[in-house]
């Protein structure tokens, strides 16, 4: 098998959760490249449009699918209608996510509630749905989107920090049982890239402090998780299951 065979999706369907926003939005891209239906999954039908544009102008297929990730009842109606209509879910990416740079003191319950809704019970559940259709069919890979604030805490973001936390833990967990059956499981950790959950953090000072820990010296740029991403959701990473996969020009390699 070729080096460009490992890496394809050809005939695969892949569900990215979050795929309206600008990094998934981007690997989705790169899975239709590699040969994947893509459906894309989110609450923006002018985004998607505008990602499916893309897509289909590059030559690849995909759809868009309206769906509340952190409601179990609407993903297993997506799943099963997903089945219907394509026999099987291949590759899932979870990358719905919220953030919000509220200091400790000031971290609200209400606030609290909606960052770990998404970023942790919406993982869960995506797992759990498109999980078991995997399960069942003895193959499939999930991709988890974490964060290096997952692994490094960083300030200013602490209910999302631990959010992240617990989305590696739970890939990890999960790849321990689903390994024998077929399914693997993955965390993807971008490093910084700017995107829409972010901005309002990236003040001029907090640049500067990334920046200066960042040793390629820039943000990264969406399309630099796509290689990655198909590691994970083709042949190429047949092996690899309860990794963190990191994309971050060297921020977590950095001390002093």
């Amino acid at each position: 098998m070729s080096s460009l065979e490992l890496f394809s999706l050809k005939g695969r369907t892949a569900v990215v959760i979050g795929g309206t926003g600008e990094l998934c939005g981007a690997m989705a891209e790169g899975f239709a490249s590699a040969g994947a239906h893509v459906i894309l999954v989110g609450r923006d039908p002018a985004k998607a449009d505008a990602r499916l544009a893309k897509i289909k102008a590059a030559g690849g297929s995909g759809e868009f699918r309206s769906c509340e990730a952190t409601v179990k009842a609407d993903l297993i109606k997506l799943r099963d209608e997903i089945l219907a209509q394509h026999g099987k879910i291949d590759v899932l990416v979870n990358g719905a996510g919220v953030n919000s740079p509220t200091p400790f003191f000031e971290i609200d319950e209400a606030q609290l509630d909606k960052i770990l809704t998404v970023n942790i019970k919406g993982v869960v559940f995506g797992c759990q749905v498109f999980g078991e259709a995997m399960v069942k069919a003895g193959k499939g890979s999930i991709i988890n989107l974490g964060s290096e604030s997952g692994i490094l805490p960083l300030s200013r973001v602490f209910t999302y920090s631990a959010s992240k936390a617990a989305v590696h833990n739970l890939s990890k967990n999960l790849a321990r049982e689903w390994a024998a059956k077929g399914v693997r499981v993955n965390t993807l950790v971008p490093g910084f890239f700017p995107a829409e959950q972010n901005r309002k953090v990236l003040t001029p000072e907090r640049v500067a402090m990334i920046l200066g820990k960042t040793p390629m010296n820039r943000f990264g740029e969406a399309k630099e998780l796509i290689g990655a991403s198909l590691l994970l959701a083709s042949d190429a990473g047949s092996f690899v299951t309860g990794a963190e996969i990191v994309v971050d020009g060297g921020f977590a390699a950095m001390s002093i």
